[in-house]
């Protein structure tokens, strides 16, 4: 998908430009975005400064960070680009201690394709060709879409109730498995979605 290409540079982007004295003002410290090197060839490692705007056409801005969740806005190829991210409070793989790169969720807003949080994760593995993953939150468990190392909701219709439970649940948990048939299971605080979301949708409103 183009957009999680311009997602992952967009992330990149926040860790090689950092946001350390909006972070310091808000006392506290943003979740560390993803590392770029289980993403296609075409988007830059994190190293790559110079080459990370051209990709994504602005560099991203922390406008909130709200417990565990960093809000950020960025114009990307000319369209205004929001997102929440943030990363997992606990993950385990089975077998144990296998490697893998850090996994991180996102909820975006992007106005120009009428596109209000999406959502999607970063696992931080190839995953399993034609394999399915779950995201369970609220007492609910929904089916995710994989892709190279992204997944999205299979049902879209679902989307908004699965974004209503985030916002009131305390955690959600995302299970997949990777290429290799290890399965990994991440579970992310939801605390402050709920506040980061209302920011990027006044931020970001279409």
């Amino acid at each position: 998908m183009f957009f999680w290409r311009i997602l992952t540079a967009l992330a990149a982007c926040v860790l090689v430009c950092g946001v350390s004295n909006f972070a310091s003002a808000q006392g506290t410290s943003p979740p560390s975005p993803p590392k770029a090197a289980t993403t296609p060839k075409s988007v830059p490692k994190p190293e790559a400064k110079s080459a990370v705007p051209a990709v994504a056409g602005a560099e991203p801005t922390l406008i909130g960070q709200f417990g565990t969740w960093g809000a950020y806005t960025a114009t990307a190829n000319g369209k205004k680009v929001c997102f929440a991210l943030a990363k997992p409070t606990a993950s385990k793989t089975n077998p144990p201690n296998r490697p893998r790169d850090p996994a991180y969720a996102f909820v975006s807003t992007r106005p120009a394709e009428k596109v209000v949080n999406e959502v999607s994760v970063m696992i931080g593995y190839a995953l399993k060709p034609g394999s399915e993953s779950t995201l369970e939150v609220g007492g609910a468990s929904y089916s995710m879409y994989t892709q190279g190392d992204g997944l999205w909701i299979k049902n879209a219709a679902e989307e908004e109730r699965m974004v209503d439970a985030m916002r009131r649940s305390a955690d959600a948990v995302v299970k997949g498995v990777s290429a290799k048939g290890t399965e990994t299971t991440d579970s992310f605080s939801l605390k402050g979605l709920a506040q980061a979301l209302d920011k990027i949708g006044q931020d970001c409103r279409r």
